[in-house]
């Protein structure tokens, strides 16, 4: 018996462009696990269409939607409320379409983040030791916040461009670092973790360039992008034998609060969906 007989259940994800998303095949999965009548679509918004879209959902009937880029930053200022978790990360992930119609925004890249390593390294603690995050974005606003929260000594961020770095390092008021692009490779000494939030070693991107020397064996390493599934500062890294952590469990892991606040239910990551998207990349 399903859980919401009547209703037919929609959410989506709105980019530009957003076919290459994987966000459908992972939500879709979950309605066909459970027998649910609903499905989760792609919707190809261009920017200056966002809040005409946005404003749309009740009407048609959404639970909400995802946001993907170049969306979640502008959808801040449409939406009617935003919590403190995207408050602090500068961006939307999630739209949630409440009972009045009315629409309030969070960000789940946060958790996925945090969750994603987990999975993979049981065990992983945020406390454990020093972390360095390269880039200053908006995947390193969401994985400094992940971090603080779970109680990280302190962070030390490293960006080509400094203001930026020192930017984000300010909006956070934690124990954060900013260090000069030229000391980069220095900066892993000590280092319990290291993450990349950067574009760097995307497929038809370059690798990112950051010599791993100084970096303890025992540090994790972990990069927020998936395609590929293991780009070359992974390799290197498994390579010189720390445990590796790509960005597929920070996808897969920020839907299931989304799926929490849409429609009540807590699905879970299972080897088997984590196999489907695999496959695909």
């Amino acid at each position: 018996m399903s859980a919401h007989p009547e209703k037919f259940l929609l959410a989506g994800v709105m980019g530009w462009p957003v076919m290459h998303s994987r966000s459908p095949m992972l939500h879709n999965h979950w309605f066909n696990e459970r027998g649910l009548a609903g499905t989760y679509v792609p919707l190809a918004i261009p920017p200056e269409g966002l809040k005409a879209a946005l404003r749309a959902l009740p009407a048609l009937g959404f639970a909400g939607c995802n946001l993907t880029i170049p969306h979640k930053e502008t959808a801040m200022r449409i939406v009617d409320e935003v919590d403190d978790t995207a408050k602090k990360i500068g961006a939307i992930s999630c739209v949630v379409v409440r009972p009045d119609g009315s629409l309030f925004g969070t960000n789940n890249d946060s958790f996925g983040f945090a969750e994603g390593l987990v999975e993979k390294i049981p065990g992983w603690r945020a406390d454990a030791g020093p972390a360095v995050v390269v880039g200053a974005g908006g995947a390193a606003r969401a994985v400094v916040h992940a971090l603080l929260r779970r109680g990280a000594p302190n962070v030390h961020l490293v960006n080509r461009t400094r203001g930026r770095a020192e930017a984000l390092a300010a909006d956070f008021h934690g124990p954060i670092a900013v260090v000069d692009w030229e000391k980069r490779h220095a900066a892993l000494g000590g280092a319990a973790l290291l993450v990349n939030t950067t574009s760097q070693g995307m497929v038809g991107m370059p690798a990112l360039d950051l010599r791993l020397d100084e970096l303890p064996k025992s540090a994790v390493v972990a990069d927020v992008v998936y395609i590929p599934g293991e780009t070359p500062l992974l390799t290197t890294a498994r390579r010189n034998g720390h445990p590796t952590v790509n960005g597929l469990g920070m996808l897969l892991h920020q839907a299931r609060p989304a799926w929490q606040a849409w429609f009540g239910i807590d699905p879970q990551v299972t080897p088997e969906m984590r196999a489907l998207i695999e496959k695909t990349i």
